[in-house]
């Protein structure tokens, strides 16, 4: 399989630790960028994911940054920037919701939930794209949604709800940055394989519904790293404001019927 070239490319990933950020990670240095590895409080899950990046050959810079605090994003753009170059790539994964019923939901809960999920799309999102704009030279977007966007699951309210919005955020900013060359799109995963899902799951019912989906297993951060580095790619130069989905068909309405 050929790899999309992104030699020369600086990006990057919050929420980048763990789970599908590091599988985005390290994809895209595995296709020859160097990466700004952001966490907030598992630094040394950010540092293994650092070594990988290097065991490939490329730069890794580790930032501590609460996406959801503007001048933190700020101040992680801006190292980039003056350390590694330039940013060319800006992955905006970092996010957080509660599962809880809505009648016992908290103003805090939700609001929680969307400073991540919201604020923090918008902050990584603008900011970086202003250093594209400076640069004049073109840039991607990649927000990392969910196929919670537009399936209505129990309990998950304020999550549901903030990649809704961050779906429509991302396909707006867009429309308006297409005149920079600034792609934007977004990667809407299914059920993946990240240490998230195991405080839900226990690994028996992983092992025993992940052959259930409909493509036969669930999936992993490297497949959605995968699909991150393409739409990070000069592959993907005529897709922007598009939507990805990559579930293995756990969004089939069929599917999802015959499992009721």
């Amino acid at each position: 399989m050929i790899m999309p070239d992104l030699a020369g490319r600086v990006a990057i990933v919050t929420g980048s630790s763990i789970g599908i950020g590091r599988g985005c990670a390290i994809e895209l240095a595995r296709c020859g960028a160097d990466v700004t590895v952001n966490y907030r409080s598992q630094k040394h899950e950010a540092e293994k994911t650092a070594q990988e990046i290097r065991a490939l050959g490329r730069r890794a810079l580790i930032v501590q940054c609460d996406v959801s605090v503007r001048e933190q994003v700020q101040e992680m753009v801006d190292r980039t920037a003056n350390e590694l170059g330039s940013v060319d790539i800006a992955v905006a994964n970092a996010a957080s919701g509660i599962r809880k019923p809505f009648l016992e939901l908290e103003v805090k809960d939700v609001q929680d939930a969307w400073d991540t999920s919201l604020w923090g799309v918008f902050h990584i999102c603008q900011i970086a794209a202003r250093q594209m704009v400076q640069q004049n030279r073109g840039g991607k977007l990649c927000v990392v949604s969910s196929v919670h966007s537009n399936m209505p699951f129990k309990q998950n309210v304020s999550y549901n709800t903030a990649k809704a919005g961050a779906n429509q955020m991302a396909i707006t900013i867009a429309n308006e940055l297409v005149e920079h060359r600034i792609h934007v799109n977004v990667l809407e995963p299914g059920w993946t394989d990240t240490p998230g899902e195991r405080q839900h799951f226990t690994e028996k019912q992983i092992q025993e519904q992940g052959p259930k989906l409909p493509i036969g297993r669930i999936g992993t951060i490297e497949d959605m790293g995968k699909a991150v580095a393409f739409l990070c790619s000069d592959d993907a130069d005529y897709i922007t404001g598009s939507v990805l989905r990559v579930d293995g068909g756990f969004s089939f309405p069929d599917w999802r019927i015959m499992r009721r």
